[in-house]
């Protein structure tokens, strides 16, 4: 891919938004430094070694460095300085309040205005509560020594872990949030070669539509979930009740999948600063509260089934197949299993535990949880298991030989934590069987 005009780009944050972000930009045609504060990643990245896994991310990284338009860099300053457009991709953490830690965001902020050598576009890609960007401009105005001019703007991602790079050249629509036409000009240019329609705003309106979207979606999920607990009460199916609401164009399908909740870094994190910075602002979004209870209670429901199942859990053996919070990815954060496998040791349940990949960072996040094992194959680790969870849907375990896993296991219990499996079949290979909702 090409692109008219070539914008010399700085992305800050080489994680999950950031590398992606700088990765496909290069593809475009564009100049990319990718800027992060982690000497390791950087070093790691300039070896063509990934810090997480995303499918399709390497080969993108490694074209834009062969082409040597895509670097690498620590320096903050000489990134900015040598570009003309700046996306602010850091991390936005949450604090014990709910509220977002916005510092690395201000410290780029802070250091475009003493680097402000020309004019420069800068834009808020990370997850940021409403009036940030009205900060970013403030920091920039108050702080820089020169009558450069600058424009701040709002450009905020909507990639899907495991399926970003998808996501980045074929979105529903791309959110500009500016406040004057040379900025829309730039981005619609850096933009020019995705087909996908502008929805252009002022920068508040756009910083809402990233909130607004994410909190909708957990609602989505947080409301089937809940739809499921009723109809394991009532001996009703979830799963023809999502798919008949689902068939409704005013529903649709998505995001209707019950199971154990959502997890990862963007849900329960934008969740709690919606309704922080709602309440701020002077509205208890109360709803987004119930969500996060709704979600939360997945989890407890989980264990208390299986509990149900095999009685006292003290010396039993659980095999736990998939540990990140969704397939396609190895992210751990906020995962529903780290919970579950947390929960299942307290009680005294033996572990065994297997991800397609996120083994490594696993075994960091899961560091100090006794009766913990892992192992290098999901038939390895259900031998002579009381009960096997599935936690993640990884196509992988949907193809697995259950006369197989019948036969090694000393309980042939199987407990779905994504109504990932058929359940009829799983009956017919003489397995004990739950889900959720079904």
């Amino acid at each position: 891919m090409k692109t008219a005009r070539k914008y010399k780009i700085c992305v800050v944050g080489a994680g999950h938004v950031g590398l992606v972000a700088a990765a496909c930009f290069s593809k475009l045609g564009h100049k990319v430094v990718c800027v992060d504060n982690d000497r390791n990643k950087i070093q790691m990245l300039k070896e063509m070694s990934m810090p997480f896994h995303e499918p399709g991310l390497e080969a993108l990284v490694k074209r834009g460095l062969k082409r040597e338009n895509l670097n690498f860099l620590f320096s903050l300053t000489e990134g900015i300085r040598s570009s003309e457009v700046i996306f602010i991709a850091v991390g936005t953490p949450p604090k014990k309040d709910g509220s977002a830690d916005l510092s690395s965001v201000e410290n780029v902020a802070y250091t475009a205005a003493k680097n402000l050598n020309s004019y420069k576009l800068v834009v808020g890609k990370s997850t940021v509560p409403v009036q940030t960007g009205k900060r970013i401009q403030e920091i920039i105005e108050n702080n820089k020594d020169n009558g450069l001019k600058f424009d701040v703007a709002s450009n905020p991602e909507f990639l899907r872990e495991g399926k970003a790079i998808y996501d980045f050249f074929y979105p529903d629509r791309i959110v500009l949030g500016v406040e004057s036409k040379k900025a829309e000009n730039i981005l619609k240019g850096i933009y020019s070669l995705v087909k996908a329609p502008f929805v252009v705003t002022d920068i508040n309106t756009a910083e809402l539509i990233k909130h607004a979207s994410n909190s909708f979606l957990a609602t989505k999920i947080s409301f089937i979930n809940a739809v499921s607990r009723v109809c394991d009460l009532a001996g009703a199916d979830i799963e023809k009740v999502s798919k008949a609401m689902g068939m409704d164009r005013r529903i649709g399908s998505a995001f209707l999948q019950a199971g154990i909740g959502y997890g990862g870094f963007c849900f329960p994190k934008d969740i709690e600063a919606f309704a922080y910075i709602s309440k701020k602002l002077g509205y208890e979004f109360g709803l987004l509260r119930e969500v996060r209870n709704i979600n939360q209670g997945q989890v407890v429901y989980f264990l208390r089934k299986i509990k149900g199942k095999l009685g006292s859990l003290k010396n039993k053996r659980a095999a736990v197949l998939g540990l990140s919070f969704k397939p396609g990815t190895d992210d751990m954060r906020f995962a529903p299993a780290v919970k579950i496998v947390e929960a299942l040791s307290q009680e005294g349940v033996n572990l065994s535990l297997y991800d397609p990949k996120s083994m490594g960072k696993s075994k960091k996040v899961l560091k100090g949880i006794k009766r913990v094992k892992f192992f290098k194959s999901p038939y390895a680790a259900v031998a002579g298991a009381d009960c096997v969870c599935f936690l993640t849907e990884w196509d992988e375990f949907r193809k697995l030989d259950l006369r197989k896993i019948k036969k090694i296991m000393k309980h042939p219990f199987i407990a779905d934590g994504r109504n990932m499996l058929d359940k009829k079949k799983v009956l017919a290979a003489g397995f004990e069987y739950f889900g959720i909702g079904r």
